[in-house]
């Protein structure tokens, strides 16, 4: 089932602002799998620790320092580049391209960006595999919120000032309720990516449990 909450695109926006893992694209759990695997591989590399050892201490960072790359560059200086490349190395063949989902995106009115917690290179893989990379004016991932990712508030001031948005002119949509708190206190409108809930918090404008449903709905 699909929420829909307007039909047609809302007028004031002219910036659309797109999540991309499990917003862009649905993945299931073996994909992340192999992701959370690649951490585990990497500290256990990096710090010379047991996998289980690493395992427990990539889990420390993720709830400490909201990711585990966090933790590792906080705690032992470690320099990111190569970690972003390492787990980022997954098997993409269980994506295929959605022509649905180009011709929604094709079709909206205005600038459109990929704001992800993952690495440029990632959204650039994704994207490309996907076949929809050149329908977007702009990519603001990690590196570019200098390692602080959503939820945190720089995470989006950057990122508005980085591509001169008015938030109060964009529309962002995430498959995480809390990392759409701080664009909504910003001014910006908010969709939610992800399975239907009969009550969602107040920073939530719309959800959908299908994008390409959801801009085809709009456009």
């Amino acid at each position: 089932m699909t929420r829909v909450n307007v039909t047609g695109p809302p007028p004031h926006i002219n910036s659309w602002v797109f999540d991309l893992d499990n917003t862009l694209y649905r993945a299931d759990n073996a994909f992340f799998a192999q992701i959370v695997d690649n951490i585990t591989k990497y500290i256990s590399r990096y710090l010379a620790l047991h996998r289980t050892d690493a395992r427990i201490l990539q889990k420390q960072y993720l709830a400490e320092y909201g990711t585990s790359l966090s933790g590792l560059m906080a705690v032992h200086g470690m320099d990111p580049a190569d970690f972003l490349d390492y787990v980022h190395d997954v098997d993409l063949g269980f994506l295929k391209p959605d022509p649905s989902l180009y011709a929604g995106l094709d079709a909206l009115p205005g600038k459109k960006y990929i704001f992800t917690n993952g690495s440029r290179g990632h959204a650039k893989n994704i994207g490309e595999h996907l076949g929809i990379y050149n329908l977007f004016d702009g990519v603001f991932a990690i590196e570019d919120m200098d390692y602080t990712p959503k939820p945190k508030q720089s995470a989006y001031k950057k990122f508005t000032s980085a591509f001169d948005i008015d938030p109060s002119r964009a529309l962002m949509a995430e498959d995480t309720a809390l990392n759409l708190q701080v664009p909504k206190a910003m001014g910006m409108t908010t969709l939610l990516v992800g399975p239907h809930e009969n009550e969602q918090p107040n920073y939530v404008n719309g959800q959908t449990t299908d994008l390409s449903a959801w801009l085809s709905a709009i456009g």
